[in-house]
């Protein structure tokens, strides 16, 4: 009986961990695309609490995430699935 008790937490924790990596995956992939525009962004903030001016940085985020919405229209499941059927095709 104690041993089926023990085999149930270790399932429970490899679980966990999946959830997490996962979790983390997603983190990763969401920097990728959008850590510019919050380091950017960040940057004007902290111009402008210290009085100075962060046009500039507010600029460069803009900009930031225009690159980032273009890359996300272009990147979907279709054309990761696409790009494999080439390969298969060569």
């Amino acid at each position: 009986m104690w041993k089926k008790n023990k085999n149930q937490r270790g399932q429970g924790m490899v679980e966990y961990v999946i959830i997490v990596a996962l979790v983390a995956i997603a983190a990763i992939a969401v920097f990728q695309l959008f850590g510019q525009v919050v380091r950017s962004q960040t940057a004007a903030m902290a111009k402008e609490l210290a009085g100075e001016d962060g046009t500039a940085e507010s600029q460069k985020a803009q900009s930031a995430a225009n690159l980032s919405t273009s890359q996300t229209e272009s990147k979907s499941l279709q054309s990761f699935t696409g790009n494999a059927a080439q390969a298969g095709a060569q």
